[in-house]
């Protein structure tokens, strides 16, 4: 995964080629490079960099030890001092240098000299280095089954594209530097290379005023467009595509959406930080965001990306992980961040009450059925996203946590320290008690107990609804308005200290909300009433983040991922000349299963014609269950949710028919509570042809229908995430 980048903003003077570098006594600091002037050449076709790089470093002494790391695979040449030149030096000095390290080893080589006297004009030390080399570490697919993740490379130099990040060292540097960057790229005729920063009149020169922590570099056979646009807060940015050439017709399309997300969001965070922001095409499965681009797979570019989880979510890092950075070691809050405002906020800034409720709905879902109990870690200890846990954690709890807090301090105090992050912290770091002391500011209060419950304190609450009854008001003689209903909340385990809403439901589709602060595990709540209530639910809306039970789920197919015992029922074997469509799903989940312990591992059942014993746990049926007898069993745990025809299924009342229909549906099993049985069918082999390739995409509802591959249908079959009392008249 790339570093996380971390930007410097620079006054109007930062426009010079090469910035003015702050004066520093020998000794007075830590040697960083502060800024590299690289000379570039790709050479796709033999995998080839050659190299210059002349960098400036400030502070430390004469005769202190340098290391840099530089990747094994590129061979340095030679070390010059240019130090005391002015343009050009002819006779500029050789530097010794050593290696560590051996070429071809994963791990990138140490090249260690003394550091030259520095100039006493400005307290710099100038560096030449001259390399080339390989950089040949083709992208591999990843392996997860049900887990969006970018295709794994340190880097790439070769004729189907160019890929340069952190990870590949292909310049040198030195550890917690924070450089500016003038660079000159010269690729083949036909390409054109994209980077951070500002690109010039000449196309092969990018220059990056801002202060970062590492330079991405990526080139292609692109088709570039770009457009002049001006923000509705008057600021001027330059928007770009670099797609190829089979998807350049989508360029509009993406400036559009580009355009309408920095709009939303300037108002909310403030300037945007760069001058341009780009949409670039990767010949790799990706989901990048950069300094002022991103960078996207041609899968996803295809896919029309500009959805606000998607490419509003990128362009909100542009504020938030790409101006404002985290320090790793002492977490990540950026991901939270940028998913409240994007996946969630977007939608309720946007008058979209339905998705953004949606969206929260997911999110408890998220954490619910990929979080275990006694398998979770606190929100502070979030780093990056390595699995389906740490993106329920660290994105998914995060983003509520946000929620809340905006919550428990009032929209103008929230919004108010929201836009304060950027204003502060734009170009530096920024963490968790950095972010707890502007809130806390905004706030006029003391906020120490929220953040020690919600970052510090691994889990989430557990609430429960019971004993809904009337009760009449003392004092009173009946009249309207006097009828109290109560109702018991109770907290399981150590209690947290949250806002409860709960909504009384009234005759005629009326009800009457109310909002409590619940601090202990038990609490009685009487509310006065106009009449008699039929029910209570408890938090209709979705406002606090929650641990939901599985078996109040709605069934559907990642209760089937996330069971500790799972098996998956195989159809009749196909002829040989007739290829089923389920090889590839069952060879994912073998290659996957086959580094967990036996324990763990997915059961592949494939039973003869007398075998009908529905195992325990949760099932996915490949195939017609009618061809199977253990399906045929499962089947009946749908009930009147899903039957079968000769030429199609109903699911509920609905009918389906026609070769090109399929079907993925997932019913509870009430033996095993919190399991499900989960059929993909379709009407021909044909029909599944598309469908299983993504199957494990589709996981969130109960039902999805598929016409030619594409979803037509799709729901739940109940909704039971609400927890609903309803009142019982003797």
């Amino acid at each position: 995964m790339n570093r996380l980048y971390r930007l410097i903003r620079f006054s109007l003077l930062a426009v010079l080629l090469i910035p003015a570098l702050a004066v520093a006594e020998p000794g007075s600091q830590h040697p960083t490079i502060t800024h590299h002037q690289l000379a570039l050449k790709l050479l796709p076709d033999s995998h080839q960099l050659i190299a210059t790089d002349e960098l400036t470093i400030a502070g430390g002494s004469p005769g202190q030890e340098l290391a840099f790391s530089l990747a094994s695979s590129l061979r340095l040449e030679r070390i010059e001092d240019v130090t005391f030149c002015q343009d050009r030096c002819e006779s500029a000095a050789p530097i010794a240098f050593d290696r560590s390290g051996s070429s071809g080893q994963p791990e990138p080589q140490r090249i260690i000299l003394k550091q030259p006297p520095a100039n006493r004009a400005n307290g710099s030390v100038r560096l030449k280095f001259s390399y080339h080399g390989v950089i040949d570490d083709p992208p591999r697919d990843p392996r997860h089954l049900r887990f969006v993740t970018a295709s794994d490379t340190s880097g790439h130099i070769g004729p189907e594209g160019v890929y340069l990040s952190s990870e590949s060292q292909w310049y040198p540097d030195l550890d917690d530097s924070l450089a500016t960057y003038d660079v000159t790229i010269r690729v083949p005729d036909g390409w054109a290379a994209v980077t951070q920063g500002t690109p010039q009149s000449d196309p092969a020169r990018w220059i990056v005023f801002t202060k970062s922590e590492a330079l991405t570099l990526v080139a292609n056979r692109f088709v570039v467009k770009t457009r002049a646009w001006q923000a509705q807060s008057g600021q001027a940015i330059q928007l770009a595509t670099y797609l190829f050439p089979d998807e350049a017709a989508l360029a509009d399309e993406y400036l559009d959406a580009s355009a309408k997300y920095l709009d939303a969001y300037i108002p909310l965070l403030g300037p945007y930080p760069f001058s341009q922001f780009a949409v670039v095409e990767n010949f790799f499965s990706s989901g990048l965001g950069m300094p002022s681009f991103t960078l996207l797979g041609s899968r996803v570019i295809k896919r029309h990306y500009t959805q606000p989880y998607a490419l509003g979510h990128e362009i909100v890092h542009s504020w938030i992980g790409n101006g404002v950075f985290n320090r790793v070691s002492h977490g990540n809050w950026v991901e939270g961040l940028t998913t409240y405002l994007s996946n969630y906020y977007y939608h309720e800034l946007t008058g979209d009450e339905a998705q953004a409720r949606e969206q929260k709905r997911l999110m408890l879902l998220g954490y619910s059925v990929y979080v275990r109990q006694g398998d979770d870690y606190p929100l502070g200890k979030f780093v990056q996203k390595r699995d389906e846990k740490d993106n329920a954690i660290g994105y998914q709890k995060s983003a509520m946590v946000f929620h809340l807090l905006r919550q428990e301090i009032g929209e103008a105090a929230f919004w108010r320290a929201l836009k304060q992050i950027p204003e502060r912290y734009l170009g530096a770091v920024a963490d968790w008690k950095d972010l707890e002391r502007v809130f806390q500011e905004a706030a006029g209060r003391d906020l120490r107990w929220f953040f020690a419950q919600w970052v510090e304190r691994a889990g989430a609450p557990e609430l429960e609804l019971s004993g809904l009854r009337v009760q009449p008001v003392h004092g009173t003689s009946g009249q309207a308005g006097t009828i109290a209903a109560a109702v018991h909340v109770a907290q399981r385990g150590v209690p947290y200290r949250v806002p409860v809403d709960l909504e009384f439901v009234l005759a005629g589709g009326r009800s009457q909300p109310v909002r409590i602060q619940m601090v202990g595990t038990q609490q009685d709540v009487i509310v006065p009433l106009t009449e008699r209530p039929l029910a209570v639910r408890l938090d209709p809306d979705y406002h606090l983040f929650r641990r939901v039970v599985r078996s109040d789920m709605a069934p559907m197919l990642n209760l089937y991922v996330t069971d500790a015992v799972r098996t998956v029922v195989l159809p009749p074997a196909a002829p040989s000349d007739q290829p089923g469509p389920f090889g590839e799903i069952v060879q994912r989940i073998v290659a996957q299963e086959a580094a967990k312990p036996g324990a763990q591992r997915t059961t592949v059942l494939q039973p003869g014609a007398e075998d009908s014993h529905v195992p325990e746990g949760s099932l996915l049926v490949l195939g017609n269950p009618r061809e199977n007898p253990i399906a045929s069993q499962a089947l009946r745990y749908c009930g009147d949710h899903v039957s079968l025809t000769d030429n199609g299924f109903s699911v509920g009342r609905r009918m389906f028919e026609g070769p090109t229909m399929a079907l993925l549906a997932s019913c509870r099993r009430d033996d095993y509570p919190g399991s499900v049985v989960t059929f993909l069918y379709g009407v021909t082999p044909q029909a599944l042809s598309r469908v299983a390739r993504l199957l494990f995409f589709y996981g969130w509802q109960s039902y999805v229908v598929f016409h030619e591959g594409a979803v037509t249908a799709r729901g739940d079959w109940e909704d039971t995430m609400i927890t609903e009392v309803r009142f019982e008249t003797d």
